[in-house]
């Protein structure tokens, strides 16, 4: 092919040669090296003003910091094990989530791999303090040694630089939405090279009621469920987008007041909606209205916040999701109704005032290898390194 990387924005790895950098090996996961570098990464950024204004960078940090790496290590590398990294690692992260791309390259790091990455073409400005933060810590001699391991690019779709970075990985991971997903890997690999695609998921909250009417601090959930979901406008595959409330009729109703007015008042200071956004909403109101019965808008202030009743759940639910604030809210007399829509588009389930067991129980009901994350309402968007169900260490590693 014509040189297929004329076209490609480098933001990281301007003097790496291609030649010698496919000639470098893996490394053994969790090394002293990638530690310190991930570290002194969580500490320059932890350091930047900047960083105060974006939550999700300061989580970030924290998630990169030594001790955290260090306890991670135990978990996925016990000391009887080894392993190398694959090699080259290519990754291609979302359009809609700045953040993405920050975490799968940690797991390329840790996993003792050299690593590719296709930034979103969306110009965040997180992405831009992450990428400035990374050339600041590679600049010191003990860490040049990443500068010519990583290589962070952006690109249009036209580029014929995904095919060519294709060809030459070891691995492959993908994030994004299924048609995305399905026309990237026209793209086709060298025999032996894996493929890990992260597609569109679904993910609920479940409240339990008669907890929640008894909830000290309602203020502290919102801003819990405010981080699950406004923080991505709703387009992390962990987001929640229906909410199931259980307990007493008199439970719900009290406890749905105090939920939806302690995150407006969050979402009215802090969240901005865009124009479009309201749009959307209001066109998939519609949509649902004509395909289904039983449904009721929730009258709320304005469009900060849409809430769509639902008398009975129906198993497509995931094609009604939309974003920027729009939930749909079904009252269950039982956890068990939740089978009805539990399938592989089921991720995440938030959950308040739930036992971990009684939700395990319904998956095992059903079967179906969907549902990954089984958490806490304000924990749906902390990274693990065994995601949708991948161990990322040993699935980016060869055992020895």
């Amino acid at each position: 092919m014509n040189n297929p990387l004329k076209d490609i924005e480098i933001l990281f790895g301007k003097e790496i040669n291609l030649n010698s950098f496919l000639q470098m090996p893996g490394e053994e996961p969790f090394s002293e090296k990638a530690i310190s570098f991930l570290n002194a990464l969580s500490i320059v950024l932890r350091k930047n003003a900047k960083t105060n204004l974006f939550p999700e960078i300061i989580t970030f940090a924290f998630f990169s910091r030594k001790a955290n790496l260090v306890q991670m290590k135990k978990v996925y590398y016990p000391q009887n094990n080894m392993r190398i990294g694959r090699g080259v690692v290519f990754h291609i992260s979302p359009s809609n989530m700045p953040l993405n791309f920050a975490y799968t390259l940690v797991s390329g790091i840790l996993s003792g791999n050299l690593n590719i990455m296709r930034l979103p073409s969306t110009k965040f400005e997180q992405v831009e303090i992450i990428c400035q933060a990374i050339k600041t810590v590679s600049e010191k001699q003990k860490f040049e040694l990443f500068s010519k391991r990583i290589l962070l690019v952006r690109y249009d779709r036209q580029s014929a630089a995904t095919e060519y970075f294709s060809s030459i990985c070891d691995a492959r991971i993908i994030w994004g939405g299924d048609s995305s997903i399905q026309e990237i890997q026209k793209n086709s690999l060298a025999p032996g090279v894996i493929d890990i695609t992260f597609a569109d998921k679904y993910s609920i909250c479940v409240i339990n009621a008669d907890e929640y009417c008894h909830e000290q601090k309602p203020q502290k959930i919102a801003q819990e469920f405010y981080n699950d979901t406004y923080l991505f406008d709703q387009n992390a595959c962990t987001s929640p987008h229906l909410i199931v409330w259980l307990g007493t009729k008199q439970n719900i109703s009290s406890s749905k007041e105090i939920f939806w007015t302690s995150l407006y008042q969050i979402v009215k200071t802090t969240y901005r909606l865009q124009e479009h956004a309201a749009l959307d909403k209001l066109a998939n109101f519609y949509k649902m209205s004509i395909h289904l019965e039983g449904i009721s808008k929730t009258e709320m202030p304005d469009n900060l916040i849409w809430r769509i009743e639902m008398d009975k759940l129906t198993p497509d639910i995931e094609k009604l999701r939309c974003n920027c604030g729009y939930f749909i809210e079904y009252s269950a007399d039982s956890l068990f109704e939740l089978s009805k829509i539990i399938s592989k588009k089921t991720q995440t389930f938030a959950c308040y005032g739930i036992q971990r067991e009684e939700l395990m129980d319904i998956i095992r009901l059903k079967k179906q290898n969907g549902t990954a994350n089984i958490v806490p309402i304000g924990k749906t968007s902390n990274f693990s390194l065994t995601w949708d169900g991948y161990n990322l260490i040993d699935s980016l590693s060869k055992e020895v």
